[in-house]
């Protein structure tokens, strides 16, 4: 036993050192100005710019948690993630992204509070969007630190305690932002991605071998598991489907490390390219995540408490040393998140509360140490929030991505209508996240019959219901409110001519 936990540790130890080395090489490229350690200079070619926004996002909740809800409650978390995610941020990378990228590379915007603050010409709004931005960002860093946890406890099963993998991802996550900047954590995101694709299939291949091949995994998931054959049903309803896509899309397009993708490609070609072959990549990863997930419940697989279905089910089927190298795989996914969440959630930091209320005269040089300290304070607090273990990943991911969704259409409608002002902004942006919040943290009433604060209305989950919220009190508020003298809507016409 002691070692198999060497080469399992051996594996992931020296995975680790790999990406660290990749770090310090493009640290001795990046410049010391704050736009280089952010964006890296808006100089992103279509392949690292695809891979890194693949990476960026497919963290704990997709390696971990879908193969997790795909061992409960069947396959068909395919159809959420896998395809109707794959084709729904796509458009949304076009219907907001390439805007967004017109609208930055004529303004030289890091930021979409930056982005936002200056066409409606208030720093307050710039602050609300950066808040709100950090406040969801917070349990999604969280959430890749818990599954670093367990993904750890289920390869070494318990030798290795839950806060102690969660701990080392920590450390070194901080180590590796503090170095990298945003372009080595774009150039180890394309190596992190294609590893990820590669051991995923790998393990999808050795699994079905030793349970003795496809045929033979069919009938017993027909035999343990005969429900998971059938499309839909249970959890899977039509509402619970198209709810968790829409949301899932739509908040994935606000995540600050996500948006932040849109303004760094260094032309709208790269970023046409990369939108149109983003489906293709998402399914490639999601269908045998989840296909092992699934397995696992028909092989009758016994995952201990506290632990992932994908490393007890490697270790089960393949040798430890593959295993090991498969949860190396799935920390890259995580470490791919959390470096870019970290790196975005300082810039939101320095560029739209620190720069416009503390010091408006702030250097370059400055502001980059000052986001550097931002990230070692952020991944700590959330180290320690995530020993406490509040939800299962797909709970805490879910939450989040839905927070980040009620910003999504007032941006889109900033974007594309040109009368929205500054008090539809304030009104949609906050009436959404207010009712989001009271659904998540108030427990359900009865009023007049009338059930409020519950998870559904009409059967619709209530982050659908914020987001038509936002949309109508951007819309409305706008309408019928004046427009502010500061507020410059041709801030973002301008942005179309960058083309």
């Amino acid at each position: 036993m002691v070692s198999a936990l060497g080469i399992q540790l051996g594996v992931v130890g020296v995975y680790l050192v790999v990406a660290l080395a990749v770090g310090l090489l493009a640290y001795r490229l990046t410049s010391k100005n704050a736009e280089d350690y952010y964006l890296a200079g808006r100089s992103i070619g279509t392949v690292v710019l695809l891979f890194t926004t693949f990476a960026t996002l497919l963290s704990a909740f997709t390696f971990f948690g879908g193969p997790d809800l795909a061992f409960r409650a069947g396959p068909e978390w395919i159809l959420v993630m896998g395809v109707m995610d794959g084709v729904l941020f796509a458009i949304l990378w076009y219907v907001v992204g390439y805007k967004q990228w017109l609208v930055g590379k004529a303004h030289g915007y890091v930021t979409l509070g930056e982005m936002l603050g200056d066409r409606f010409g208030s720093k307050r709004l710039r602050a609300v969007v950066a808040g709100i931005s950090l406040f969801w960002l917070f349990p999604y860093v969280m959430l890749q630190q818990m599954g670093a946890g367990e993904a750890i406890v289920g390869l070494t099963n318990g030798i290795v305690p839950y806060w102690a993998g969660a701990a080392g991802i920590t450390v070194f996550m901080i180590a590796y932002v503090v170095i990298a900047g945003l372009r080595g954590v774009a150039w180890t995101d394309t190596l992190q991605g294609l590893f990820m694709l590669g051991v995923v299939w790998l393990a999808v291949g050795w699994v079905a071998t030793a349970a003795g091949g496809p045929s033979a995994l069919s009938n017993a998931l027909a035999t343990n598991k005969p429900e998971f054959l059938a499309l839909g049903g249970g959890l899977y309803s039509p509402q619970f489907i198209i709810s968790t896509a829409v949301t899932i899309a739509f908040g994935v397009a606000m995540f600050p490390q996500i948006n932040q993708r849109f303004f760094v490609a260094k032309s709208g070609t790269v970023l046409k390219r990369s939108f149109a072959l983003w489906p293709v990549l998402v399914v490639l990863l999601f269908v045998p995540a989840f296909i092992l997930g699934t397995w696992a419940a028909g092989l009758g697989i016994s995952v201990p408490e506290g632990a992932n279905v994908l490393p007890v089910l490697l270790n089960e089927y393949t040798p430890v040393w593959f295993a090991a190298l498969v949860v190396a795989g799935a920390m890259a996914a995580m470490m791919s998140s959390s470096d870019s969440m970290l790196l975005s959630g300082s810039s939101y930091f320095t560029r739209d509360l620190y720069r416009p209320f503390v010091d408006a005269s702030l250097s370059e040089d400055r502001e980059a140490w000052i986001a550097r300290i931002g990230v070692a304070l952020f991944a700590t607090l959330t180290f320690v929030a995530s020993l406490f273990r509040p939800g299962t990943l797909i709970e805490v991911g879910d939450t989040a991505f839905g927070g980040f969704a009620q910003m999504a259409l007032p941006v889109i409608i900033a974007l594309y209508w040109a009368k929205t002002n500054r008090t539809g902004m304030f009104a949609g942006i906050l009436g959404g996240q207010a009712f989001y919040l009271a659904h998540v943290f108030l427990p359900t009433v009865e009023i007049a019959g009338v059930s409020v604060f519950g998870p559904t209305y009409l059967t619709w989950d209530f982050a659908l219901w914020g987001m038509l919220l936002s949309a109508v009190l951007t819309l409305g508020v706008s309408a019928f409110t004046a427009t502010a003298p500061e507020e410059n809507q041709s801030r973002f016409s301008e942005g179309l001519r960058a083309d």
